[in-house]
């Protein structure tokens, strides 16, 4: 890992805080919680909604040799967006918004290659958890060939708060589930609505899968009980596109 990918040093990891600096999350020694600058520091990462992860001291000795004082941030390729942000965008200009909302999906390769599909579909933006879950790393950028650049992407504490406000705003959100009786094509996609996608290890979390408003599913005519979540991102997708037309 290049050092320019993160900043270390309570004052350097401060001063990137308040300047703005698109961190994608904060690691601190566990123990050093209560030196000088450390109490400050995770205060200016709550309120920018920045996740701290509290790990061994040996772990920031193994990213770096510099005088870490017990905390690393790590830099974000992008800046995150706000969700409110990005519905209110598209409605003024008179665009039917359509997101994607990623849960317990954490393989960067998978990651880079939903984020192509949706540069290429046109998609609103993609929603992700703060932990357990891929982030826009750089890694994620060459995976996604350069395209998390152009896709909006927003990283959330709240998941289903974050659902349950588009709905409220006149979403319609579906959740890819291969229990699902209604099949993809079937589900209208014309309106302002956000898919949920699941990995195929632990697909979507329960909670989301409540809140949905949809199952929907893709038919299998083989062995194979799924595809790999960008397959199926990239099929729905598109027939969200075909549904909409040159929109």
């Amino acid at each position: 890992m290049k050092e320019k990918d993160f900043v270390y040093g309570t004052h350097p990891v401060k001063e990137a805080i308040e300047k703005g600096t698109p961190i994608d999350h904060i690691l601190i020694a566990t123990g050093t919680e209560r030196k000088p600058g450390m109490t400050e520091i995770m205060e200016l990462a709550r309120e920018a909604h920045i996740q701290v992860k509290r790990v061994p001291f040996e772990r920031l000795l193994r990213l770096t040799r510099g005088n870490h004082q017990g905390v690393l941030a790590f830099i974000a390729p992008v800046h995150y967006y706000q969700l409110e942000d990005l519905v209110m965008a598209a409605f003024d200009k008179g665009i039917t918004p359509f997101f994607l909302a990623l849960d317990n999906i954490t393989d960067v390769r998978n990651f880079g290659a939903i984020a192509r599909s949706c540069d290429a579909a046109g998609v609103t933006g993609v929603i992700i958890p703060d932990t357990r879950s891929v982030s826009v790393s750089a890694d994620a950028v060459r995976a996604s060939a350069g395209a998390l650049l152009n896709v909006p992407v927003v990283k959330t504490r709240n998941m289903h708060g974050a659902l349950k406000y588009l709905q409220q705003s006149g979403f319609r959100v579906f959740a890819a589930n291969e229990k699902a009786v209604k099949q993809y094509f079937e589900a209208d996609f014309n309106n302002p609505a956000c898919l949920i996608l699941g990995s195929e290890e632990d697909g979507i979390s329960v909670p989301l899968l409540k809140l949905a408003d949809e199952w929907i599913r893709i038919p299998m005519a083989g062995q194979v009980a799924s595809l790999n979540v960008s397959v199926s991102a990239g099929i729905i997708m598109f027939e969200a596109v075909r549904q909409r037309g040159s929109e």
